[in-house]
């Protein structure tokens, strides 16, 4: 998922984000909806933001989600442009550079 920092707020590519489909699949609605519960903006068409207070649940929920086999690194790594500046330590486990 593309992903910028700002300010020290994450702001991952509204485009990213798992969708919500009534009637889908129980895993991506489960990941859709754990991701919105954590983040300080949760909007349509605007990129989601995650405050630095819960960056250490958003890594544990992209590693949680990415081992259970369902989804695949794209769906559950934060990549960041190269011109970003360092990723924070707390985010580096689920992170990669585009």
């Amino acid at each position: 998922m593309r992903a910028r920092i700002e300010e020290q707020i994450v702001y991952i590519h509204h485009e990213d984000v798992p969708e919500y489909k009534k009637g889908g699949s129980i895993v991506r609605n489960s990941y859709f909806w754990a991701l919105r519960s954590i983040a300080a903006q949760a909007y349509r068409q605007r990129d989601w933001e995650y405050e630095a207070e819960v960056w250490l649940a958003l890594q544990r929920m992209l590693l949680s989600f990415g081992e259970s086999g369902y989804l695949g690194l794209r769906e559950t790594l934060l990549e960041f442009t190269l011109n970003e500046g360092e990723i924070p330590p707390v985010l580096k486990p689920v992170s990669t550079w585009q």
